[in-house]
Order: C-alpha cells, then sequence, then structure tokens
C-alpha cells in the first residue's frame, strides 16, 4: 500500500517532515485531554426530546427573548436556556420551569457571566 507524501510539520517554523501533519513534537493532545470538564450530559442537547419536544415547546410558549421583554423590547427567541444551569441533573434538564426563552444576544452574556463566575469560584481567573 502507497504511503502518504512526507510534508512539513504544520507547526510555523518547524522544518520537520511528517505523514501526519504535524511533528511528535508538535502535535496536539486530542481534545477530550484538553477539555477538563468534559460531561456526558453535553449529549443530552442532540437527543430527540430536546430537538423534537422541549425547545420547540418553550419557543411557543414564549416565542419573545425573556430579557428584551423585560425592558420593552420584542425580539424573537433563538435559544431556550436553563435558568438554573442542570449540571448533569436530568429532572432540572427536562423541566419547563427551568427553561426561558432568550435571543442569542442575551444568552451570549448569561453563559459568559456564569462561566467566569464559575472560574473564579474555582480559583482559576
Amino acid at each position: 500500500m502507497a504511503k502518504k507524501a512526507l510534508k512539513p510539520c504544520r507547526h510555523p517554523g518547524c522544518p520537520a517532515l511528517t505523514r501526519e501533519g504535524w511533528c511528535p513534537k508538535h502535535k496536539p493532545a486530542p481534545r477530550q485531554a484538553q477539555r477538563k470538564e468534559s460531561a456526558a450530559w453535553h449529549g443530552w442537547y442532540s437527543k430527540a426530546i430536546w430537538v423534537q419536544d422541549l425547545r420547540p415547546a418553550q419557543l411557543m410558549r414564549e416565542p419573545f427573548c425573556r430579557v428584551c421583554a423585560s425592558k420593552g423590547w420584542r425580539t424573537r427567541a433563538t435559544v431556550v436556556d436553563h435558568v438554573v444551569p442542570f449540571r448533569g441533573d436530568w429532572a432540572l434538564f427536562v423541566s419547563p420551569a427551568n427553561h426561558q426563552s432568550l435571543c442569542k444576544f442575551h444568552h451570549d452574556q448569561k453563559t459568559a457571566r456564569e462561566q467566569a463566575e464559575e472560574r473564579r469560584k474555582a480559583g482559576r481567573f
């Protein structure tokens, strides 16, 4: 069987030749090793119950962004957010009382605040 041609390492300035794209010295770590907080429940979002039932039902109940509505604006909601982060708790994940409709802008703001708070609590500024 033919082998791939040797090419320079993808790392800028590295002269090493490789068939894999990266030389052993510069090969990136596998994705799972890079994510310290990888959680199995991230896959719950792709499950049919979220895609076909929970998310569409919430957007039908509350079609406008909750934060925008509190300011008197009518912005179409595109994201269903968990009011309280569920962190692997299935009951909290599927509870309609824990869902809110947000526009992408306000969802991204809320997520950034929550992640900054988690880093602060963990001592990882």
